[in-house]
Parts: structure tokens; sequence; C-alpha cells
């Protein structure tokens, strides 16, 4: 699907695998500085809510530990802190630049006594099997090629019974705001980026990924594909967004 005709990375249906792991470490490394303010500014907030939305589906019996799976500049591990006073969190990302962004958000959040951060690769993870009664993901499984190792790597290191969550954008199959949304995705974002970013090419690669993301239901298949059980999804401001949750099996 799609056009987000890229100034300066190729699409996603026509990159290898190896070159968009390049682009994404790239890109997530050149829009840090306005990330989270983007973020805000072209989801109307909307992206707080559903972090916090994400965070409220959480269920901790076990370790009562998280693990934030590309955590980017943490924000999703700040939401479940904030929301489970009794957890502690671990985030990771690849990205160097924002792993640094995240510790200070914390710092400054006064959460580095609970929330630890660390670089690490999503299809490698440095955790023992069960190691978190939750493993979430934020707006970072479709910047990864071999979704289904790092599903698998997430299921792994999460304990029986424990929730495997991912949030995610894709674009929306309903029929009144389809057209609308498609414009905002290849017109209108890139106009905003372009004002604010220093690499708003980023952003046509971004608009592009969200459109070749998978349907929401196969999206749950993929994940039952992977071994979860009992997986639910929700849908969040007119399918703009969808949290995904699947189980392991005990």
């Amino acid at each position: 699907m799609g056009k987000a005709s890229p100034e300066k990375y190729p699409q996603v249906r026509t990159i290898t695998d190896s070159e968009r792991i390049r682009v994404v470490q790239e890109i997530f490394s050149t829009i840090t500085g306005k990330y989270d303010f983007l973020n805000r500014f072209l989801s109307l907030r909307r992206d707080v809510y559903w972090r916090k939305f994400a965070a409220a589906k959480m269920i901790f019996f076990r370790t009562h530990r998280y693990l934030d799976v590309a955590c980017g500049t943490g924000d999703l591990s700040i939401a479940a802190a904030r929301r489970h006073p009794h957890i502690t969190v671990t985030g990771v990302d690849f990205v160097e630049a924002m792993v640094a962004a995240a510790k200070r958000k914390v710092l400054k959040e006064k959460l580095a006594d609970r929330i630890s951060l660390a670089q690490a690769d999503a299809l490698c993870l440095p955790f023992s099997d069960a190691s978190f009664d939750v493993t979430g993901i934020a707006f970072g499984i479709r910047n990864i090629p071999d979704r289904s190792r790092a599903l698998s790597e997430m299921l792994r290191v999460t304990v029986p019974g424990g929730q495997v969550m991912v949030l995610e954008m894709t674009f929306v199959r309903n029929r009144l705001f389809k057209g609308l949304y498609y414009l905002y995705l290849n017109h209108l974002l890139p106009v905003f980026a372009k004002a604010f970013s220093k690499n708003p090419a980023a952003y046509y690669y971004l608009a592009d990924s969200i459109m070749n993301f998978p349907d929401p239901d196969e999206f749950s298949k993929i994940l039952a594909g992977e071994g979860m059980v009992d997986v639910e999804k929700y849908p969040l401001t007119f399918g703009i967004a969808w949290l995904h949750i699947g189980k392991k099996a005990t």
C-alpha cells in the first residue's frame, strides 16, 4: 500500500532487512531531540493516552518486573512505573541516543530507583528466561524487520501466564477516516516535520512503515503463531493505534 514518497530513505517494501536496520538506527539517532515534541504534536497528545491505556492493562503477579523493548525515550517505562508503584522497570533500545534521552527523562521524573535503562538488541535480549511478568513494545515492532524473532525473544523472557504487549500504529481501515488519514500521513505529517525536524525525510519513512504494517486481525494471528494464547486486541482513537496482548502459556 501507499505512497509516502521518501526523499532520502527507500520504501519499506523495497528495502532489505540489513538496509532497514541501518535506516532505522540512523533515523532514530537523528530525530531524538524533537522525538517527544513531534509525537505529542502530530498525535494531538493521543500517544500519551495510548501508553496510559497499555499500562492500565498490565498485570503483575510474580516477578513484579516490566521489560520495555525498543523503549525509545522511555515514555511507556514511565507510564508503567507510575501506574504500578510496586514494580521495577527495565527499558532497552538499540539506539544509544534514545537510551541517553530516556535516562535524562527518568532522572527528571525522579524514577531512577525503579527504572533501569540499557542499550540492547530486541533480537537478542540479555535476560534469562521467565524474567518479567510483562514484556511490552510501543511503536517499535514495525521498525524491526525480523518481527518473529523479536516476538519470540519477548515471549522467552516472560513468565508463564505473563503478558506480551504490542502497542502499534497501523493504517486506518474505517471508510470514513481512511482518506483523511492517508492525506495526513503522506502530506500533512511531512510538512509539519519539515518545520521542526532536522531530518524530515525520516517522517516519510515512518509514514510508509505505518501504511505497510499488518492489519490488526493479521497481526493477532502472528502473535498466536508465535505461541501466544488468549490474544486480545484493542482499537485506540478510531483504530489509528492498536494494543495487542498475548499471554505465555502456563
